[in-house]
């Protein structure tokens, strides 16, 4: 089994038991009759990845080159010629982001992670990822707090 299918084996394992438990999520007597229920997002979320990975499963093998090795397959001995840095460093921008969106507030917490990844993914020009990431992160909480009447401290607890 090739190194892509054996991931999309694990995917399809997560998929189905984030998909179970979406579905046996007990629901509250109010929800049952709304038209969006707590675990829409959740079930349409696992079947779309199960749709997805079996795709990659049941996909036929690609052609190999001189060597044997499909083309375009990932290769464990060309590990090395992957950016893992890039990757890890999204990882702990990711975890750093969850740790800070409270304490911090959404706005300045969303604008520094997405001006940060940025940064990690090579992007230099900082007078112009600034103020895409405050417009963005700022969109995002007025359509949250507005739209969907979610409450999201937009600034750091000190400030407000």
């Amino acid at each position: 089994m090739t190194l892509d299918k054996g991931i999309a084996v694990v995917f399809l394992v997560i998929a189905l038991i984030y998909g179970y438990a979406a579905l046996t999520y007990p629901l509250l007597p109010f929800e049952r009759n709304l038209a969006f229920l707590p675990n829409t997002l959740p079930t349409g979320l696992s079947v779309l990845a199960i749709i997805l990975s079996s795709i990659i499963i049941l996909s036929p093998r690609p052609k190999a080159d001189a060597d044997g090795e499909p083309l375009g397959g990932i290769s464990m001995e060309r590990l090395r010629e992957f950016k893992i840095g890039q990757a890890l460093g999204l990882i702990v921008a990711m975890i750093a982001y969850a740790l800070l969106l409270r304490p911090a507030g959404f706005i300045p917490a969303t604008t520094v992670f997405l001006v940060g990844t940025g940064w990690i993914l090579g992007e230099r020009k900082l007078h112009i990822m600034i103020p895409i990431a405050l417009i963005g992160a700022t969109g995002i909480w007025f359509l949250v707090q507005e739209t969907l009447g979610i409450f999201l401290r937009p600034l750091p607890e000190f400030l407000g």
